[in-house]
């Protein structure tokens, strides 16, 4: 139904900078929906475009945006009346608007694009140092302001629905929390105020599972082989999203992939903390009560959502230069191939720290050797046999480029010095990269000054909504201890579903049981001691982990915190996101009641 009736439909296009060009014209040419969100941006995108706006003072957006998902589907944008919004803007969204208006122009179309922007601190970062900012997680003191390379608040939808109001057809924001293109689109098509919060809620929500895509009809979905011959033509999703805040996700007909309980209720866990406590710009979301329903072939019913608050600052994220980092990767094969990969590894950053010593030089600032085929990721003491084939990864950071690129040069240097085996598919030898590290902090909201922009005007927009505050959720009852006459043990895949990502340093696992009756023994198996047992190769000394009940959803999330070696942004591991963690779990073997494994695979 098209906006201003009871339901609107809102396709999710894009989850990040590289997805797949064709996902645009699937969702316009198979089932054109009123609105199609783009969402590119993460941490480590925002710190690749303000690389690229360093360079070049026309860049710094997504520009995949403009060249393939916008481009060639123009003419059907117009003529469908669908609605685009995205963040492609990243740190130069006028920059983004005006090469889309080129394109409108070349086409001799007559689209109108709007931009929302005041999310770039950059010109107040002598303001914010002198307000005594520290990190928000770890507590780390402001950085210098001249390493700073991007500094940016998250917005709300707000704006966004105040540039659709406009009659905008496209809508190009900088840095606004994922869920807030959908909420945008929610509120202009059904007149939401700031404070019916439980609405606002839902419409975050309905953002949320459909920001990363085809991540909620069955892409990274644990039971993948149930839809893996129709994965090559997965559909993107669609949220159906009613007056009252529920919504149904669905997908084109004909197209691959699945929309399931499970598939959305991963998505919903993915990347969130306390599911009481979702914190966003515009509201403080509770989705601990949410429920999910399947309601027909690839639809699944979703409602439940609940808020809680309003903050009175917005989550504000920079990146700055810390250093340098570099690595490269080896690979060995032979009935000793692991003994082989670590005396390489370790003879690579011997000679390595023997050059910086040599030049006067400090040491690395980190070091990171993976021997990926050995179940490193498993950690060392769940490693089953010794590996015939290795992968050797090092990588080093440092203050200086050239400390990074004597490991580079040793490691390359002992090709003809190393143990047998020693073998690869390789280009040129890596460079090394600058280090652009994230910091977060809070930022009050009168302290920001958001503009909303159609063509050559400028649209006010009203102050963002403060308060009220949320007060502390009554906590929920945890699942009791289970017994049973007889147990057995099992691998958790055997039991729940699950999927895990990234915040920072942090990494969220999600776990959803697949009978009701299972999540008792999967809450109780899951304690703190067996998870510090399955990831603590991971985490930092002395960090915590947090345990959140979902009943709603028969579900549980999991907070590993420091668990990232720094983050995405400069991290030296394998796995920067976490996002095989889950998948480390599934494999652990946890006691349930054996009554209750009949009829699971």
């Amino acid at each position: 139904m098209a906006e201003g009736g009871e339901i609107i439909r809102i396709g999710g296009a894009s989850g990040f900078w590289g997805d797949a060009a064709h996902s645009t014209a699937q969702l316009l040419h198979r089932d054109a929906p009123d609105f199609i969100i783009h969402d590119y941006l993460a941490e480590i995108t925002m710190a690749i475009l303000a690389r690229a706006r360093a360079r070049d003072p026309k860049l710094g957006y997504a520009t995949d945006f403009v060249t393939s998902a916008m481009a060639p589907n123009l003419a059907a944008i117009a003529e469908r009346g669908v609605r685009i919004i995205s963040n492609a803007g990243g740190v130069n969204a006028p920059a983004c608007a005006q090469a889309l208006r080129a394109e409108i122009a070349r086409l001799g179309l007559s689209l109108k694009v709007a931009t929302v922007t005041g999310d770039d601190l950059m010109e107040q970062l002598d303001e914010i140092a002198g307000a005594g900012v520290v990190e928000m997680f770890s507590g780390a003191a402001f950085p210098p302001p001249d390493s700073i390379g991007s500094a940016n608040v998250y917005l709300g939808a707000f704006p966004i629905a105040a540039a659709l109001d406009a009659g905008a057809d496209i809508v190009v924001t900088g840095r606004c929390t994922d869920s807030a293109l959908a909420l945008g689109a929610c509120i202009h098509a059904f007149g939401w105020q700031p404070d019916q919060l439980d609405l606002l809620a839902g419409g975050s929500l309905a953002g949320h599972v459909i920001e990363c895509g085809p991540q909620a009809t069955g892409g990274n979905f644990t039971d993948w082989q149930q839809i893996a011959d129709s994965l090559v033509d997965i559909g993107y999703p669609i949220a159906e999203v009613a007056r009252d805040g529920s919504f149904t996700i669905t997908k084109p007909a004909g197209t691959g992939g699945l929309v399931s309980i499970a598939t959305v209720a991963e998505q919903m866990l993915y990347e969130i903390g306390d599911p009481q406590a979702y914190v966003l710009p515009d509201v403080v979301c509770d989705f601990s009560a949410v429920t999910l329903e399947q309601v027909g072939v690839d639809r699944v019913l979703v409602s439940g959502a609940r808020g809680r608050g309003v903050p009175d600052s917005y989550k504000a994220c920079l990146t700055w230069h810390d250093g340098w980092r570099g690595g490269q990767v080896f690979t060995f094969y032979g009935s000793d191939a692991e003994a082989a990969a670590q005396c390489f590894s370790d003879a690579a950053l011997t000679r390595a720290r023997r050059v910086l010593r040599e030049a006067g030089a400090p040491d690395f600032t980190d070091v990171s050797v993976e021997l990926l085929g050995t179940e490193s990721q498993f950690g060392a003491a769940r490693r089953l046999k010794p590996a015939r084939e290795v992968v050797a990864k090092i990588a080093v950071r440092h203050a200086s480029a050239e400390g990074v690129a004597a490991l580079l040069r040793e490691a390359t240097g002992l090709g003809l010095s190393a143990p047998p085996g020693l073998c690869g598919f390789a280009g040129t030898r890596p460079r090394p990269s600058p280090v652009l590290a994230l910091f977060s902090f809070l930022w009050p909201k009168g302290r920001v000054r958001v503009a909303v922009t159609i063509e050559d005007q400028t649209i006010p927009v009203a102050e963002p909504a403060v308060g009220p505050a949320m007060a502390p959720p009554e906590p929920l009852p945890t699942p009791a201890r289970p017994r049973a006459a007889r147990t057995s043990r099992v691998k958790l895949k055997r039991l729940a579903w699950a999927r895990s990502g990234d915040k920072g340093d942090a990494a969220n696992i999600g776990v959803i049981a697949r009978r009701p009756a299972l999540l008792p023994w999967i809450w109780n198996g899951l304690n703190e001691a067996m998870l510090r047992e399955t990831f603590g190769h991971f985490l930092a000394s002395g960090s915590p982990i947090s345990r959140y009940p979902v009943p709603g959803i028969n579900a549980m999330n999991i907070v590993l915190h420091n668990a990232l070696g720094g983050g995405g942004t400069s991290s030296l591991r394998n796995d920067p996101q976490g996002k095989g963690f889950a998948q480390l779990l599934l494999a652990q073997e946890i006691e349930v009641d054996a009554s209750l494994l009949e009829g699971l695979a």
